[in-house]
């Protein structure tokens, strides 16, 4: 039995949109009937679980989800995990999108598969009750596609399902009450009409920004898994169009690229890091969300320049990049889940059901106003002294955070002029 899991997701504009949606059935001409679930009733507090009150569930995942965010970001930069991967690639994901999907799927998950899992995710099961961390994720998930004005998040889940099987009733509740998925029939040998229901749901989930996710469905599949995060947010301080210029960027010693690099001057939050040798640039967003650009550099963290007034030379760009997600979580301890001793039976009352594949697929796309629907540039004080001019004109890091400071997304942007 193949059981494939694919992770998606998107960010348009730099980054869409939509309010935490009733998970109504999406109708199709083949045979994807919606499951019409109880609440999700399923006891998920072990024996001997102590109960953290110190924090609450919002708390415990975003702490855990930070410390994955780090060191998934170590394994991907290390083993080159992208599809047809060089080496001088960008490397764009979403945190939150790939825990969040596997914390939806230990729902289904039983014993070492579900240790695993959590564990992978950097939950110890032992100290952190299971019942937490899913009200943590449904939270954020939550706060999140209810976002404020400026900010408009649309993040969710469906599950797409071979028609003979039947998927247990409490997984299915759960993965529409905590994790607002959808749920599907399919007939997977019929690939032809799977692939356009599968592109057709996600075309319209990203607001028809992505037009063809799969390109080819295997038709031994029988449980395939899409998660997704579409976020568009406009910048607090826009950038000017008329100052946007072609000017240099050092992809490396050897290389050298034109890129439209956008320019404005502005009172932003920066310091430096000694410790990891780097420049640290925040840019708000509207909506109580924030996009951290680091710079590697021989600089110190230094807070009295907070608010100092920064002259900002920023690349347009437009970066992507697929992952596969199997060897880097294989690397962070969830193995069993891909291999023929995973115990999936929450899923569909059988364990001999595995993951096959798993993979990730971002678009970043970063501009003058943040949105192409945004209003015309606001203005800011320009200081009489000389401003720090900041120029990321070598390759950077990009963090995306929200108010709680999850982060919702990282990119290793090494060409802007990569498409």
């Amino acid at each position: 039995m193949k059981t494939i899991f694919l992770n998606f997701f998107l960010i348009a504009g730099i980054l869409a949109n939509n309010p935490y949606p009733h998970n109504a059935g999406y109708p199709n001409s083949n045979n994807c009937d919606n499951y019409l679930c109880e609440p999700y009733t399923r006891d998920m507090n072990r024996q001997n679980q102590p109960n953290p009150s110190h924090h609450t569930p919002r708390e415990i995942v975003v702490n855990s989800n930070s410390d994955f965010a780090f060191k998934f970001f170590r394994v991907v930069s290390s083993n080159g995990a992208q599809r047809h991967h060089t080496g001088k690639q960008n490397i764009v994901f979403s945190p939150m999108c790939i825990s969040s999907s596997f914390a939806m799927l230990s729902l289904g998950a039983r014993a070492t598969t579900l240790d695993q899992i959590l564990r992978g995710l950097n939950f110890s099961p032992s100290e952190i009750q299971e019942k937490m961390i899913h009200e943590g994720f449904h939270d954020l998930i939550y706060t999140l596609n209810n976002g404020g004005s400026g900010l408009q998040v649309d993040m969710g889940s469906c599950l797409f399902v071979q028609n003979k099987l039947h998927p247990q009733p409490q997984f299915l509740s759960g993965l529409r009450n905590i994790y607002g998925g959808d749920i599907y029939m399919e007939n997977f040998k019929n690939t032809i009409e799977t692939e356009q229901h599968i592109n057709k749901y996600v075309e319209r989930k990203t607001h028809g920004k992505i037009s063809k996710l799969v390109d080819e469905v295997d038709p031994i599949t029988e449980i395939l898994l899409v998660s997704y995060i579409y976020m568009k947010a406009k910048w607090e301080k826009p950038f000017n169009p008329e100052y946007t210029e072609l000017r240099d960027f050092y992809v490396d010693p050897y290389t050298v690229v034109k890129v439209p690099m956008m320019i404005q001057t502005g009172m932003f939050e920066h310091g430096y890091d000694k410790e990891r040798s780097c420049t640290v640039l925040k840019l708000p967003y509207k909506g109580h969300a924030s996009a951290y650009f680091i710079l590697p550099d021989q600089g110190k963290m230094e807070k009295v320049s907070r608010s100092f007034p920064v002259n900002v030379s920023l690349p347009r760009c437009v970066a992507s990049g697929e992952l596969e997600l199997k060897d880097i979580m294989y690397t962070m301890g969830v193995i069993d889940v891909f291999t023929d001793r995973a115990d999936l039976s929450g899923i569909t009352g059988q364990p001999q059901h595995r993951l096959s594949g798993a993979l990730h697929k971002a678009m970043m796309v970063i501009d003058e106003r943040g949105t192409e629907a945004a209003a015309a540039s606001s203005m800011d004080l320009v200081p009489m002294s000389m401003p720090t001019v900041i120029m990321f004109n070598t390759p950077y890091l990009v963090l995306i955070m929200d108010e709680n400071h999850s982060i919702l997304f990282m990119a290793k942007i090494l060409n802007p002029a990569e498409k």
